[in-house]
Order: structure tokens, then sequence, then C-alpha cells
């Protein structure tokens, strides 16, 4: 495919705010389906993708592609649930990633164009490997990639897989599984300073005084500590955690497993 004129001279709309969460603008519907078919997916294939999904039954009496089949994609699209309209995206990167060209991959251009018109539009959603997975600010997905890379590549398997797990929690739809990811969040702390000490049964706040961790970075350690236990880990009735919350835990429990990987080899 060839490059349009903003790709070939590198101009890009800029980044919005996060300003859309729990919801899938008309914008966003119809950007879908025009990444779709940019892709080389003919409107009939993409219906097919679209009922499965919603599981519904086509129209019979829509046979040519060409208004009909396309505008019923477009309806569907536009008539679903919010959540459905990622589920609908997720689908249709399965069935390009079975079609790779010699040039292009298509289900990777499916997934770059559909995150940049999110970026652009503000909305705090993006897609990794196929999966639609929650977007936080810079500051948030920087320190939990760079934490799960650094894990990863120190053999910390258990804590990066607890701190995606985290990820995964703020990510569910339709509603975000916010005590789960500050709770993973904790345990990807807590497996980082037992494999740092050698320690594997003390709680992550018995362990925080063997980090030799500088103060008042211990301080606060203990004080992010005691606010997720008693926030989330033991839960409170009269205490309801939001998604920021939740966000800078994850993100700050990710910048400290980072440090605590990186700066103990």
């Amino acid at each position: 495919m060839s490059q349009s004129f903003s790709d070939r001279y590198g101009y890009q709309a800029p980044e919005r705010d996060i300003s859309i969460r729990e919801d899938a603008p008309p914008q966003l519907r119809g950007a879908i389906v025009a990444l779709a078919t940019r892709a080389g997916m003919h409107y009939s294939t993409l219906r097919a993708i679209v009922c499965e999904t919603l599981l519904a039954l086509p129209d019979p009496n829509n046979w040519s592609e060409v208004p009909n089949i396309r505008d019923e994609v477009i309806w569907r699209l536009d008539d679903c649930e919010w959540f459905k309209v990622y589920d609908i995206a997720e689908a249709i990167y399965a069935h390009l990633s079975n079609y790779i060209s010699i040039s292009d991959d298509l289900s990777s251009q499916f997934s770059d164009g559909l995150n940049q018109f999110l970026r652009e539009q503000g909305i705090g959603w993006e897609m990794e490997n196929g999966k639609v997975q929650y977007r936080g600010l810079d500051s948030f997905t920087h320190a939990v990639k760079g934490a799960e890379k650094a894990l990863l590549s120190t053999g910390r398997s258990l804590a990066a897989s607890e701190l995606a797990e985290a990820v995964k929690d703020i990510s569910r739809r339709p509603k975000p599984d916010i005590t789960g990811a500050v709770q993973h969040a904790m345990a990807a702390l807590e497996a980082t300073a037992r494999h740092v000490t050698g320690q594997d049964k003390p709680s992550l706040g018995k362990l925080i005084s063997s980090l030799d961790l500088k103060p008042p970075l211990d301080s606060a350690l203990e004080k992010l500590w005691g606010y997720a236990s008693n926030e989330a880990r033991h839960g409170r009735e009269d205490s309801v955690l939001r998604v920021a919350e939740a966000e800078l835990i994850v993100g700050i429990s990710g910048a400290v497993c980072s440090f605590l990987a990186t700066s103990n080899n």
C-alpha cells in the first residue's frame, strides 16, 4: 500500500488529553469500518465478523456489497453497546492476522491506524498484540511497559505476570476491576521484593526494611503498601477507589519494580 502524504512527510495530528474511557463515539465506529476496508477486507467479510461478535444473524435481504451490506455493517456498529465496538476491533485484528502479504502485515496496519486514531481523539484505550487494553497517561504507560521489560529481562517472570494482570484488570469492559488491579500491582511489588531479598515468605510490608532504600523512599513505599492494603487488599465499605487512583498505584508499583529489578543485578 502506498504511503499517504502525511505518512511520507511525518505529519500527525497532536494527541489529545484522554477524555473518553467508557464509550465508543460515532467517529471511532466509522473509523473501524474504514480501517478494516483499507486493509482489504470486503464488507461481506466484515459483516460476518460483526454479526458473529454480536451474536446476530446477517440480514438475508442484503446481498450487494455496496450499499446494502456496507450500510448493514455501519448500522450494526452504530447500534451496539460501546464495549462491543472494541470486541469487534479485536475480532477484525484476529481475522487480518491470518492474512499477511509479502509487503504488508494487514493486522499491524489495522492496529497502527486504530491506535493513531485513539490517541488523536483522546480515547483511553489502545490495541496491543490484538487486544484492546487500558491506555493511561504517558507516565503510566512508560512505567508499566518499562517495568515488564525489566522484570522479564532479569528473570522475574512472576512479577511481570502480576503487573500484566493489573493492567488487564484496569482494562476490563464494561467495568474495570480496580480492586484487582491494585492487588496485582502489590503482588508484583511483593514478588520483586522477595526475589531481590531472597526471602520467599514475608509480605512486602516486612520486606521493605531489607530493600536498602534510602530515606524517604523506604517510608514512601511503606505508605503505598499501607494505602493499598486499606483501600483494596482488605476492602472497606466506606471507601471506593477511583480508576485514576488505581492507575497511580499500578504506575508507581511498576516504576518501583523496575528500579528494584535493575538496581539489584
